[in-house]
């Protein structure tokens, strides 16, 4: 019947062509185009062949033949191509098998939700990410044998306001740039663009706002969703912010932390389990929440260093999770309270509002995989109990080493995270969610496409630091 109603959808919007998108393993969207004339009822299983070899991450030379095979769920009309182009999301198929490529993300969250089901303590699991972003007016960057640097600009940024003084320093939690109204805030009209164009693509935004950092920092929240619809609508809505900012003339990113001395971009994610209509993480435990979510948030505390490598996945990544900064590094839950990793919003008392959010993931991440793992750590915790310990109401920003030192804390590198994934990641073989060639390829991938070309380069404050020494 959806392979009908998209055909249908494809006659009633005199689409031309269809793109069918796929996401590689570092989280990359990738698209194929295929005219409307060459798809129909038959393309959802004989699929559309493409070269897997040639993806981060995929597959070798010698296995590179893969299908890929629409997702009839889920359907839209790109807002930005010239002609009218029906989209939709695909999964990567073996040709010779028929069955799913291990190596596939998306297959990876769908495994996910199907072993939850299967071990009846939930039916979905929530997602509702917040994943902020940059939007400067330029932006270049270089890497040569003799010289490297990077550039960028907004209108905007405190260097451009008058304000900057000569010793800045590290500006975090001045707030300088939190919901100010224009002419502060000149990327309004942009952000309600982007809003316009989530919408005709069937993403719901709930709001939207100017974030912390001065330098162009946004935010657009959109409505939850189960666990692969929301990994869905993250990689549509990067794709849509990006967009819209071009048309605009400017560039849009998500990296962690592009500028030094103001705050990183984080994706704050809330989830929570439910059985039919019933919100599983109510109840009338610690800040109202239910014994299952206090042993969900013990399963993310205790897998929280392996998580990281998914969740937190670049070395950028950790020139935000830096302590007593911004972003929270301590493993510990608490209400209200920002600066701890898992925080129990406190807003409404409906128990359909009860949730964990884990703070500590960014925007850099493959939705699909960093989903899963926080899924599959939290179930974990549900099915042996995981005690997460006492809470910590305080601003742990402000305590000191010695009232932290039973605190456990977040790598404070990828390298670090990698190690703690490599050492722990039995949980997320459960079900056959994950596999352990896809961790084994994402470990090395990592540590030899990521963490060793950023430390075998020098850079311009090593220069500065050290040309005298």
């Amino acid at each position: 019947m959806d392979r009908k109603r998209v055909l249908q959808f494809a006659v009633d919007e005199q689409v031309k062509f269809v793109d069918i998108r796929f996401t590689d393993l570092p989280g990359g969207w990738h698209h194929v185009t295929v005219p409307i004339s060459q798809f129909n009822e038959d393309t959802f299983d004989s699929g559309i062949g493409f070269d897997a070899s040639s993806l981060r991450g995929w597959a070798t030379i010698n296995e590179s033949d893969m299908l890929l095979i629409p997702d009839a769920s889920r359907f839209w009309v790109d807002p930005f191509f010239e002609e009218p182009t029906l989209c939709m999301f695909a999964n990567a198929v073996d040709p010779l098998t028929k069955e799913g490529y291990e190596m596939d993300p998306r297959a990876v969250a769908q495994r996910a939700e199907s072993y939850l089901r299967f071990t009846g303590i939930a039916d979905n699991c929530y997602f509702g990410p917040e994943a902020e972003f940059f939007i400067f007016d330029n932006v270049s960057y270089h890497n040569e044998v003799n010289s490297a640097g990077y550039r960028f600009d907004s209108s905007e940024g405190i260097w451009n306001s008058g304000r900057e003084e000569e010793n800045l320093g590290y500006r975090v939690r001045t707030k300088e740039g939190y919901v100010p109204v224009p002419p502060v805030d000149q990327l309004h009209d942009l952000r309600s663009d982007i809003v316009q164009n989530l919408q005709s693509v069937g993403i719901e935004p709930e709001m939207h706002h100017h974030e912390v950092a001065s330098g162009g920092q946004c935010e657009i929240d959109f409505r939850f969703s189960t666990l692969l619809g929301t990994a869905d609508n993250v990689m549509l809505f990067k794709y849509v912010v990006k967009n819209t900012a071009f048309y605009y003339g400017k560039a849009a990113t998500f990296m962690p932390k592009p500028m030094f001395g103001d705050n990183g971009s984080g994706m704050h994610c809330h989830q929570s389990f439910w059985k039919g209509d019933k919100a599983l993480f109510a109840g009338d435990k610690y800040a109202g929440i239910s014994e299952m979510a206090l042993h969900y948030a013990g399963g993310i505390l205790k897998h929280a260093a392996a998580i990281a490598a998914l969740a937190a996945p670049t070395t950028n990544s950790y020139k935000r999770l830096v302590p007593g900064y911004e972003a929270p590094v301590n493993l510990a839950y608490s209400r209200r309270n920002r600066s701890a990793a898992i925080r129990i919003p406190m807003y409404s008392q409906s128990p359909a509002a009860k949730r964990l959010e884990v703070r500590f993931p960014d925007p850099a991440c493959n939705p699909y995989l960093a989903f899963a793992a926080m899924m599959m750590a939290g179930l974990d915790g549900v099915q042996n109990r995981i005690d997460p310990g006492e809470p910590l109401d305080k601003d742990i920003y402000d305590m000191s080493p010695e009232e932290l030192k039973d605190v456990p804390t977040l790598p404070g590198s990828l390298d670090v995270a990698l190690d703690a994934l490599e050492a722990d990641h039995e949980f997320m073989l459960k079900g056959d969610v994950f596999t352990e060639l896809l961790i084994e390829r994402w470990i090395s991938y990592k540590r030899t496409k990521e963490v060793d070309p950023v430390r075998m380069r020098p850079t311009p404050l090593e220069f500065q630091m050290y040309f005298d020494v």
